[in-house]
Parts: C-alpha cells; sequence; structure tokens
C-alpha cells in the first residue's frame, strides 16, 4: 500500500475506535517544566494547537502523541495523566455515566474539531472522552509511542461492567473492544492490541492517594534505566523500581505518576 492509501485507512473519528483510549492528557501546574522534564525523560518534541497557549501537544518523530493543558484552563484539578476514551455520542455517554454512579467534573464541552469531557466513575477514578475527529490517526498515535491505561480500583469485575456499559465494551457493534479476564484482571482489546487492564485492590477514601481508584498511564520506552536516570536529573523521583524489572513507577515535577515500561 503506498503511502497515501496506509494515511486515508487510519482511523481518523472518535466512532471508529469507539470504547479504547484515543488520547492521553496531563494537566500540570507548569506547562514550561512539564515541557522540559517529558522532552527529556520520553524524548517528546513541543508545540502550540487550535487550543491556546494553556494547552500543548507534544509529539514523536512530528506524530502527536499527548497533551498537556494548565491547571487553571480546566479549574483546580489534580495534576495527574489521564486516559481519554473514543465514544460516538458524548452526551449520552455522559448520560450513561450518571445514570450508572458516575459524576461528570467538566463538560462536554466542545474543542473543534470535537468534544469532550471528564467524568469519575462510581469509585471515583477519573478518566475523559473525546467524541469526533481524532487529533491523529489511531494506528498511527498508537505507532509513535505505544501506551496503555491501568485501572486499579476496588473491584475489577464490577468496574468491567460500569465501563462496558457506559463505553460500549464488548458489544456486536462493528470495531467495539473485547473484553477478557486473565489471571484475574480485566484486559481490553481493540484492534488486537491491548490497550487497557484494571486490577482490583485499590481502596476507597485511603489516605494515600497511590492506592485509591485510579487511573494510570503507561508509556512505552526503549531504555527504562535511561529514563529512571533522566526523571531523577530534571526534578522528577523513582516510586518503584524493582532490580532486574522492565517497568518503573515516576513521578514528575508536580507529581503525576506515570509508568515505563521496556518495549
Amino acid at each position: 500500500m503506498n503511502s497515501h492509501g496506509a494515511l486515508a485507512s487510519e482511523v481518523a473519528a472518535s466512532d471508529s475506535v469507539f470504547g479504547a483510549p484515543c488520547w492521553v492528557s496531563l494537566t500540570a501546574r507548569d506547562l514550561r517544566t512539564a515541557e522540559r522534564f517529558y522532552e527529556a525523560v520520553l524524548g517528546w518534541e513541543w508545540r502550540a494547537g487550535k487550543l491556546g497557549d494553556e494547552y500543548r501537544f507534544a509529539s514523536v518523530r512530528g506524530v502527536p502523541v499527548a497533551g498537556v493543558s494548565a491547571m487553571d484552563s480546566l479549574g483546580q484539578m489534580a495534576v495527574a495523566w489521564t486516559p481519554y476514551f473514543a465514544v460516538s455520542d458524548a452526551d449520552r455517554t455522559v448520560s450513561r455515566s450518571q445514570e450508572r454512579g458516575g459524576t461528570t467534573a467538566v463538560g462536554p464541552l466542545s474543542f473543534p474539531p470535537g468534544r469532550a469531557a471528564l467524568l469519575a466513575d462510581r469509585d471515583g477514578a477519573v478518566f475523559g472522552i473525546w467524541e469526533g475527529e481524532l487529533v491523529v490517526g489511531w494506528e498511527k498515535w498508537r505507532g509513535a509511542a505505544p501506551t496503555f491505561a491501568e485501572l486499579h480500583t476496588r473491584n475489577a469485575f464490577d468496574a468491567a461492567i460500569f465501563y462496558g456499559e457506559v463505553l460500549g465494551w464488548a458489544t456486536a457493534e462493528p470495531g467495539a473492544c473485547q473484553v477478557d479476564y486473565e489471571d484475574e484482571e480485566v484486559v481490553l482489546r481493540s484492534r488486537g492490541d491491548v490497550v487497557a487492564r484494571i486490577h482490583s485492590g485499590a481502596v476507597d477514601c485511603a489516605p494515600d492517594p497511590a492506592i485509591r481508584p485510579r487511573w494510570q498511564i503507561h508509556f512505552t520506552v526503549d531504555d527504562v534505566e535511561a529514563c529512571v536516570r533522566a526523571a531523577r536529573a530534571h526534578g522528577g523521583s523513582v516510586l518503584l523500581r524493582d532490580e532486574g524489572s522492565a517497568e518503573a513507577v515516576l513521578r514528575d515535577p508536580d507529581g503525576a505518576r506515570f509508568v515505563v515500561n521496556a518495549r
């Protein structure tokens, strides 16, 4: 297939890959500090987009892979990485979430060429939804900087039911995500790729935010140890790095947690 055909075949709209993570975004106190940190740790380049100076796009070899927004632009949201799931109708998705005990923090709001909302499930884990044209083709996005989202929650089976009903997982519709239960965790696949995992064990209202229900973003990298060194050298910290492990849990200078995994 030629390059024109490859681009034409890419998934470009949220309703073509509904239910799957289609973007990740960071809320930060200081955009410039975040840019310098993630440029050093993950090799990202930065540019402004149509959303104004308070939202920046990270790119890998020219392909947009993530966004970072100033906290003031979204109100006083917590400093955190958030996965956004593709939906065909943001209003209907918000309604389904509310009907099942979820809450709505922001939106749906128009961000041409689409609409977004920030929600929380019934255990308090925050996630986003996106309706409309994707920032970049889904396959191209995943190829440039492979990620997956991991939910740590009170009960994985109960959470899978909530997200399945809200986001349309495991339905008979073409393109729907597949849900499997493997080794006591829920595994979400889209187009054959593992795009999310759900684990039981988080504790409601725990004093430590790290063990409350939450979504955590994993980034696939070539050299985990190099990322660890760069994080420490640029104001971040290492929260978990087991000897010989193929992953590390890191924290950026503002306090946002994320995971790097070896390819």
